[in-house]
């Protein structure tokens, strides 16, 4: 019998060395499958089988409010179970500190206007006033909210420098007289921004690009924007002119439909090949009010799909649009982080493309079988709450999709 050499004792440095090897293993992990949910909408072109997506209704009630709503708990989240179990304990966690600093005249405090296709700034500086996680006692806050507009200061004639300027003369105001920024350099203040001027007046202060949470409805990966820190705001033109579509698929008969200016290249190129086409309807400027009331909104009832291109921005009103009135929206547009991309599963109720399918758009739609459409649309009708601003704000709305994203990006930071 061979009697083998006795193991020998790691030595407690070894010993060190290889828990701290594990903890950072698992500590890259957990941020390469928060990153991975970001971007597992984003994967281009979008590949149809012939198998529909698998679409369940379990109704389960959340007893966060004083009534119970039914939610439909459905594979349009990546993680269901874990969405509805974080939400609830975000609904009675999180809480928010707004500064009380700065003349509420000017830039501070007080809302954008609640219209228009950058109206979602102004509902969540309301929104986050008469919500549930505002807080006085800045001891209980989980973040800190920076409420200046750069949006209001663009329409009062205010130029990018001098904007650049009044943004960091506030913050630095801010350093100076509380201690909280100084305790994580900014990691846990948030930044709230949907028009494009806000990312154009922020350039010039690093402190806040790469410190805070910025939460900007041009989210696009190739202007610095940073998925696992930034939150993507969605662009909502509200009020909507007419109600919610939904289960009204026999009226769709149209394959496809845009219609705007042509501020960029690919909506320059998506006018010139598609423009005459017989099956898609396409128009290369806005529809002329003066041919009837409404007619714009009325074309996406009539269609299935609805193009979405990038405009000046990666983003795009129509977007919110096309999911209001019931039409599956096709994302046409490179680099962006779409909203709550890392809690809804935008596969499942949207046609994402990259900018060079355009020349097939055509035939890419038409390759959808009937069945896998009915199932995107079934799906578009359940995301419509998530695109809904309210005041004051409703469960499982806009604000509260913004706050969610908000809650699982705190969890980040230690202090």
């Amino acid at each position: 019998m061979t009697v083998g050499k006795p193991s020998q004792l790691q030595s407690p440095s070894s010993t060190l060395c290889s828990l701290q090897g594990s903890l950072l293993t698992l500590a890259i992990l957990t941020l390469i499958s928060f990153t991975y949910l970001s971007f597992k909408s984003l994967h281009f072109p979008l590949q149809y089988g012939s198998s529909s997506p698998q679409v369940s209704a379990v109704g389960l009630a959340d007893g966060g409010e004083s009534d119970v709503e039914e939610i439909d708990f459905t594979n349009i989240y990546h993680s269901p179970e874990i969405f509805k179990v974080n939400y609830a304990e975000m609904e009675k966690k999180f809480k928010v500190y707004i500064y009380p600093d700065g003349d509420p005249k000017t830039f501070y405090q007080t809302p954008r206007k609640l219209t228009g296709k950058y109206a979602s700034e102004g509902y969540f500086f309301q929104n986050i006033r008469e919500s549930r996680f505002r807080t006085e006692d800045p001891d209980q806050a989980h973040l800190f909210f920076i409420p200046i507009s750069c949006h209001k200061m663009r329409g009062k004639g205010t130029s990018y420098e001098n904007m650049t300027v009044i943004v960091q003369n506030y913050v630095e105001s801010l350093i100076s007289k509380y201690p909280y920024w100084n305790r994580t350099l900014g990691a846990d203040h948030i930044f709230v921004t949907c028009h494009d001027v806000g990312v154009r007046a922020t350039e010039g202060l690093p402190l806040l690009v790469k410190n805070t949470i910025r939460a900007v409805c041009s989210p696009s990966y190739d202007v610095g924007f940073i998925p696992h820190k930034d939150v993507a705001l969605p662009q909502v033109l509200q009020p909507f002119a007419l109600p919610a579509g939904g289960n009204d698929l026999e009226n769709r008969t149209v394959l496809g439909f845009w219609a705007g200016h042509r501020n960029s290249k690919i909506r320059v190129i998506l006018a010139r090949v598609w423009e005459n086409d017989t099956e898609l309807d396409i128009s290369n400027n806005r529809i002329n009010r003066a041919e009837g009331h409404l007619l714009y909104q009325k074309r996406f009832y009539r269609s299935k799909f609805c193009i979405c291109p990038g405009g000046s921005q990666v983003n795009s009103a129509r977007i919110a649009d096309s999911i209001h009135y019931g039409c599956v929206p096709v994302i046409l547009s490179n680099y962006y982080d779409l909203p709550f991309n890392d809690i809804l599963d935008w596969r499942k109720f949207s046609v994402i493309l990259n900018e060079r399918a355009v020349y097939k758009l055509k035939q890419i739609l038409k390759d959808i079988p009937d069945a896998e459409f009915v199932a995107l649309h079934r799906n578009l009708v359940k995301v419509q709450r998530h695109f809904q601003w309210n005041s004051p704000p409703v469960r499982y709305d806009a604000f509260h999709m913004v706050m969610y994203d908000l809650w699982l990006r705190h969890h980040l930071i230690k202090y």
